[in-house]
């Protein structure tokens, strides 16, 4: 279990900065919500945290990200391996559709090429456990993982994200497109998953930010407001502006 500390961090694209001296540090067996309105940079910075950002074209990033005391942007650092310990799950489930239930599961490991059939069932299995969903899908395995619905697609997700033993997982709005019950589930796999995991969680969801995380951090126009423990953020901010988004009088 690693912690991240973010020093300075600076994203454009093209032109355009999209985040501006972000300082912050996600501690392990913790959940990290980072919130604030669209375009806020949001998104950008969830993905400079392992180097996704730079995945489009045009994008550059400056300052430093420390994963387990290594700057991940330094020269000598292998960004495919970076993404093996820091995991992503995106806001809309993507399992593959011509996929398995299990392929998908192990869609990750599949890449090594190191591992039996049964290695990739049992991790496989594990994953689909750790995810929730194993007895939902145990007798479903050789369906397509796109016949599963909305809330068991976005699990199959963080399964396969789990699959390849990341440790810390980032999660880009992953309840956004679900219904209350499969967000609830979310939420409650979020908490289990945190005992193991760094976890670093985007949402728009205010109250979804004050149930499942430890720390929050509120962002706008690219910059850091406010960063701190999340009772704090939503009772006694330091910050007016902190105070005016979570209660709901912009954003």
């Amino acid at each position: 279990m690693r912690r991240i500390e973010v020093s300075d961090l600076n994203a454009w694209f093209g032109s355009l900065q999209a985040l501006r001296g972000v300082n912050m540090v996600a501690e392990p067996q913790a959940v990290t919500a980072v919130i604030g309105p669209s375009g806020c940079g949001k998104s950008t910075f969830i993905r400079c945290l392992n180097r996704m950002h730079e995945e489009i074209r045009g994008t550059r990033v400056s300052g430093k990200v420390l994963f387990d005391g290594q700057d991940i942007y330094a020269p000598d650092v292998d960004p495919v391996a970076i993404r093996r310990r820091i995991g992503m799950v995106f806001q809309r489930p993507n399992p593959f559709p011509t996929m398995s239930v299990l392929d998908n599961a192990v869609a990750g490991l599949k890449l090594s090429g190191r591992l039996s059939r049964w290695e990739l069932v049992e991790r496989g299995q594990r994953a689909l456990e750790a995810a929730g969903l194993w007895d939902e899908v145990k007798d479903r395995l050789d369906e397509p993982g796109a016949k599963l619905s909305g809330g068991q697609q976005q699990r199959l997700c963080i399964a396969r994200a789990l699959a390849v033993e990341p440790e810390v997982l980032l999660m880009d709005e992953p309840a956004s497109a679900l219904d209350p019950a499969s967000t609830l589930r979310i939420e409650e796999l979020i908490e289990e998953l945190k005992s193991e995991y760094t976890v670093v969680i985007v949402t728009h969801n205010m109250q979804q930010a004050a149930r499942v995380a430890d720390w929050t951090m509120f962002m706008l126009f690219g910059e850091v407001v406010e960063y701190g423990p999340t009772r704090k953020i939503f009772t006694t901010p330091d910050d007016q502006r902190t105070e005016d988004y979570v209660t709901g009088r912009f954003g």
